[in-house]
């Protein structure tokens, strides 16, 4: 499966931001989906993660409260709204694929990812 992710950008703290991802290739509702990202400097961390019915999310501590993923089926797209956007949030936003029981947050679970999409939060 293809992915595309976009979205990013340059945005003030405190601010809001919706990433999308665009799947094509494969059946979109086989894959649960989810997002990483990665800062200068640092590893590739979990964000969240969809399974591939949208009954099923989980996220990461840093963004849980602030950030909603959700797909659409139809579209084949899996969002990321993100609020409240911090400085720590600055990052390579990267959505990613894989088939599995249960949702997973690893990177090295993950067969398939999109070429990232920046954001940059300004003080």
């Amino acid at each position: 499966v293809q992915l595309q992710a976009s979205g990013g950008g340059l945005v003030q703290a405190g601010g809001s931001l919706r990433l999308s991802c665009v799947a094509s290739g494969r059946t979109f509702s086989n894959y649960d989906m989810g997002w990483f990202r990665q800062a200068p400097g640092k590893e590739r961390e979990f964000v969240a993660v969809i399974n591939r019915r949208g009954s099923t999310t989980y996220y990461a501590d840093s963004v849980k409260g602030r950030s909603t993923i959700s797909r659409d089926n139809a579209k084949n797209t899996v969002l990321l709204q993100m609020n409240s956007l911090k400085l720590e949030d600055t990052a390579v936003y990267f959505c990613a694929a894989r088939q599995g029981l249960v949702v997973r947050t690893s990177t090295w679970e993950y067969d398939y990812w999109g070429q990232g999409t920046l954001v940059t939060v300004s003080s």
